[in-house]
């Protein structure tokens, strides 16, 4: 194959060809940067939460008319006796907030009770000594909470109360890098000492820095209903719609009256699914957009290939009457293909790095890794491959007899 007529022929063509390789490299560019975002948004969508989301399920109760505290709080014991009498039931517990809720709870956290000490935002689970059985959490050091460690919901709020905390082992490394933090005191709510360390929880939703997702603790507080949500564990994840309208009746039938509704009441995956609803939806539109630029480009090619086999139907004559075969025109024009693709992918490198400098700088985007430059090039030298078969084998079924013909 001489690519020197190749070039010049191309020479010939060179708005064409330079309109195509445009085409190449603006597919290229946004394909990879596209194909990071889906990855990234993927990645995002399946993180482990470190709870056994399959078996959790949580409903909400909101009072009309509300009492007391200590009614509240008697209320709260209450349900919970009838909510874990439920068959199927292994654990209930009021957290203050939940995995892909509408809100988060954050407490300052540093080592020191000074004022000036440098401490980091961390999410903060409330609920009763159960809690860590209740999310299913894996413990990695030290022990959970015991029952008479348990402080009220009121003394938290009075500030100042020292209680143990658990902590995520993310968040026992940030403070603690290379030793043991149990015995370790935190300050939170007050000099609060660590008792264990569980292996991964998360915040409820993404807030703040990436690095701090893996951020949470848990203190050993009796929440009340009115302050909180129910949590319960299932012993079969098949029974999950069951003990939901299971848990709705025994509410509904002893309590003052309250809002107790299905719509308050959800699986931890259904939560799942609607918290990254978006996230899904627009890993969808950037498929639609790769797959849209991707038949764009490829009838770009089809086209400018088809016509200029109908420009050279007598230049192929004439190729094929002094012998050349069928696979020397076929290769021809593939190798033409393959020489605009190649220009059209290192000019789309470029682009892809500077529109990943560009999404970096404006939406917090991590860097694109290298890997996606030679699966993004794969990828258009295939499809142009593909684009460019049909019209090359036009090509090569035109007859020798061609070139006997007046122009």
């Amino acid at each position: 194959m001489h690519f020197r007529h190749i070039f010049s022929a191309l020479g010939r063509h060179r708005i064409a060809v330079c309109l195509l390789v445009l085409e190449i490299a603006f597919s290229c560019a946004v394909v990879c940067n596209a194909l990071f975002l889906i990855g990234n948004r993927l990645e995002l969508m399946h993180r482990s939460t470190g709870v056994d989301e399959a078996h959790l399920i949580h409903v909400g109760v909101r009072s009309v008319t509300p009492g007391s505290a200590d009614a509240v709080m008697a209320q709260t014991r209450t349900d919970l006796a009838a909510l874990r009498a439920i068959p199927g039931v292994v654990n209930v517990s009021v957290v203050n907030q939940v995995l892909f809720g509408d809100g988060v709870s954050f407490s300052g956290v540093s080592l020191s009770d000074d004022a000036k000490a440098p401490g980091i935002q961390v999410t903060q689970y409330l609920g009763n000594a159960q809690l860590a059985d209740t999310l299913g959490l894996k413990l990695a050091d030290g022990r959970r909470f015991k029952p008479d460690e348990v402080i009220s919901y009121a003394q938290l709020e009075s500030g100042g109360s020292s209680a143990p905390v658990i902590i995520t082992k993310a968040l026992a490394n940030h403070f603690f890098p290379g030793q043991s933090a149990l015995g370790k005191t935190i300050h939170a709510f007050g000099a609060d000492r660590v008792v264990g360390v569980v292996e991964r929880l998360v915040q409820p939703r993404d807030y703040g820095p990436a690095e701090n997702y893996d951020y949470a603790m848990l203190f050993p507080v009796e929440m009340p209903y009115s302050q909180g949500r129910y949590l319960i564990r299932v012993r079969d994840a098949s029974q999950r719609q069951t003990v939901i309208q299971g848990a709705l009746r025994a509410l509904k039938a002893d309590g003052p009256l309250r809002l107790i509704s299905p719509k308050y009441a959800t699986t931890l995956e259904a939560a799942r699914d609607k918290y990254y609803r978006n996230d899904r939806a627009m890993a969808w539109m950037l498929v639609g957009v790769c797959v849209l630029l991707l038949v764009v480009t490829s009838v770009g090619i089809v086209g400018l290939t088809s016509f200029w086999v109908a420009q050279r139907r007598r230049q192929i004559g004439i190729r094929r009457a002094i012998g050349a075969t069928r696979g020397d025109i076929r290769r021809y024009f593939q190798t033409e293909n393959f020489l605009i693709a190649t220009l059209g992918i290192v000019l789309g490198m470029v682009l892809t790095y500077g529109l990943n400098l560009l999404l970096m700088a404006h939406y917090e985007l991590g860097r694109l890794p290298g890997y996606y430059l030679p699966v993004g090039a794969l990828a258009l030298w295939v499809i142009g491959q593909l684009a460019v078969l049909g019209p090359a084998l036009r090509a090569a079924a035109v007859p020798p007899v061609v070139a006997t013909r007046s122009v």
